[in-house]
């Protein structure tokens, strides 16, 4: 993987960056829709190369390892060939599911047994288990085994978490330079910052990831419930710490609003299976606000789904029309949605890329925030 730094905005610790991994260019900010299961719900990966157009896209080791299974994987030559994707895939490595699984696990030294949420069935994952899992499943970029703490969490709690996750760190950096690769491209590997909203902790855990001297870094245990000024804050004390010449991803982030706010603290990379969850239920995102498509005052209104024409499918069906298709239960709504909600995430990224370009980022930033935090 090679990270280029092309600019920095005078206003604030925007970047824009390029990524180049062998699957191609990531050009940074970069929204990653989320794929959890070989699949982003919705949408057609025709769609996902023609319309929405993203550079990467995210899949879940937890999910892939239960669902089809590693061995069905490794028969069709990776993730890549199983779905039929040849752009980029980032693996998160599970740990936010056992996180979600509290009560469905155990964690310990070794690793974490689990119950499979599908059949119940018994687990084990290991920061070795889940190195081999990842080489297995193929993504370009993979992920350390971590614990996401909850929040509100206790410090000793966090504290003895944190020492837990950079051994684990250690462990599997060790265990990758024993595993080669399983296909004819390389992988990179992203360690994890943790420490919930202790600064002392973040500070503590960033300086142990950023010496661990990986490619890229990512900052885990956040939008878990903490208030956004809380992430905002942990944010910009890790980023003071992790180097300026290796991307930043921020997991699990977020809200339309979140992204801009934590691109301005120098973050490179997001996912979030907020734009398609949200999509499926009738929340829109929009450059003017938030709509509830189902309600009633759009019955009528047949102007585009967002006005600023920011994703195709606002120039193919109205407000009305989409709101027609949730009322009566079609699914084909629900994708309308999807595409638009994943499309806006993308249009925004690629907007602040430009306005950093530009030397503008600070002030439409700071537009862009007062007009999304609305409800139309």
């Amino acid at each position: 993987m090679k990270f280029k730094l092309q600019h920095t905005d005078k206003a604030t610790k925007a970047r824009a960056a390029k990524l180049t991994t062998d699957h191609g260019v990531i050009n940074t900010p970069i929204f990653m829709p989320v794929g959890t299961a070989a699949s982003v719900k919705g949408v057609h990966q025709r769609e996902l190369r023609e319309d929405i157009k993203p550079d990467i896209i995210l899949g879940n080791t937890y999910h892939l390892f239960l669902r089809p299974k590693i061995d069905i994987l490794e028969q069709a030559g990776g993730l890549h060939k199983f779905m039929g994707w040849d752009k980029n895939i980032l693996t998160d490595s599970g740990g936010y599911q056992v996180y979600s699984l509290s009560a469905n696990r155990k964690i310990k030294e070794e690793g974490v047994k689990f119950k499979s949420h599908i059949d119940g069935s018994l687990h084990l994952f290991t920061p070795e288990n889940v190195m081999e899992i990842q080489r297995s499943i193929g993504a370009d970029i993979i992920m350390a085994f971590d614990e996401c703490t909850p929040y509100p969490c206790e410090y000793q709690y966090a504290k003895r978490s944190m020492f837990m996750t950079h051994r684990w760190l250690d462990r599997c950096m060790a265990h990758l330079k024993k595993v080669p690769f399983k296909y004819d491209y390389e992988q990179t590997f992203f360690p994890i910052v943790q420490g919930s909203t202790f600064k002392d902790l973040r500070i503590q855990s960033a300086e142990y990831i950023a010496n661990a001297g990986a490619e890229g870094n990512a900052i885990g245990g956040l939008s878990v419930g903490e208030p956004a000024e809380e992430m905002y804050a942990m944010s910009e004390v890790v980023c003071n710490i992790l180097p300026e010449d290796k991307p930043r991803y921020l997991m699990g982030v977020g809200t339309p609003i979140n992204i801009l706010e934590n691109i301005a603290l120098g973050i490179d990379m997001f996912d979030c299976v907020m734009p398609t969850r949200n999509a499926r239920n009738g929340m829109l995102f929009t450059s003017h606000g938030t709509i509830n498509i189902k309600n009633k005052k759009w019955e009528n209104d047949f102007s585009p789904i967002d006005k600023e024409g920011t994703t195709f499918v606002d120039q193919e069906y109205s407000k009305a029309y989409l709101r027609h298709l949730f009322v009566a239960n079609e699914f084909l709504g629900k994708q309308i949605a999807t595409i638009h909600n994943l499309g806006f995430y993308m249009w925004l990224v690629r907007e602040a890329r430009e306005r950093i370009v530009q030397g503008d980022f600070a002030s439409w930033k700071n537009s862009m925030v007062q007009q999304m935090d609305k409800r139309l």
